[in-house]
């Protein structure tokens, strides 16, 4: 069974930094491409960023961009996001997602989720 679990969450003051773990079991990461998205109370799901099987290639939504950096290692099973200068505005539940294709920043083409881990950022 396939499952994606994440950790590294926790509270930060802003400008601090944080670097989020997936890991993954059940499913050989190097066949998808893997996403990050984000909810914060009260807003809709967001795409973060994404890394595709070639490691080469990143997506970043533009208030992320510069801030966070996406990366993977398949060795491992392990997908990270680390994420510098944060902002209170980055405050949500962060979620780990696994895509066999289609877009980077839709979520309805990822196949599995993982439970997200709660970031909060204190101004």
């Amino acid at each position: 069974q396939a499952q994606l679990v994440e950790s590294g969450g926790g509270l930060v003051q802003a400008g601090g930094s944080l670097r989020l773990s997936c890991a993954a079991s059940g499913l050989t990461l190097d066949h998808y491409r893997m996403g990050w998205f984000r909810q914060a109370p009260g807003k809709e799901h967001e795409s973060v960023a994404a890394i595709s099987w070639n490691p080469s290639r990143t997506n970043y939504t533009d208030s992320v961009n510069d801030r966070f950096i996406i990366s993977r290692d398949n060795t491992k099973n392990m997908v990270y996001l680390q994420m510098t200068v944060l902002k209170p505005e980055d405050t949500a539940v962060y979620y780990c997602a696994a895509s066999r294709g289609g877009r980077w920043y839709y979520g309805e083409d990822y196949e599995y989720w993982g439970q997200g881990t709660q970031v909060t950022v204190s101004s």
